[in-house]
């Protein structure tokens, strides 16, 4: 059996960027929901300054498959020119 996987994506968005990367993220939800092996997927933390996602993935096969897939390829073209520093990515 698999070890169930748990991580934080911190977004820092650019000045003005809020409310755009928020509605990326909140896109990018609703699609990675439905995720094979996605056990949680959400925001946790929520201000102008810093948007914390919560992840939980039930392996490390379908954690790769998430991040292979269309969902964080559209998500990350989404944010490219929205973030103030790139995603921080904590696993934990």
């Amino acid at each position: 059996m698999s070890e169930i996987i748990d991580l934080t994506a911190t977004f820092i968005p650019s000045p003005g960027e809020y409310l755009r990367v928020k509605l990326a993220l909140e896109i990018a939800i609703e699609q990675v929901v439905a995720e094979p092996g996605c056990l949680r997927y959400e925001i946790t933390q929520d201000s102008e300054e810093r948007i914390v996602l919560t992840e939980q993935w039930a392996g490390a096969q379908e954690l790769d498959r998430h991040s292979k897939g269309t969902a964080v390829q559209d998500l990350n073209e989404s944010l490219s020119a929205l973030l103030a520093e790139p995603v921080k990515l904590d696993r934990g």
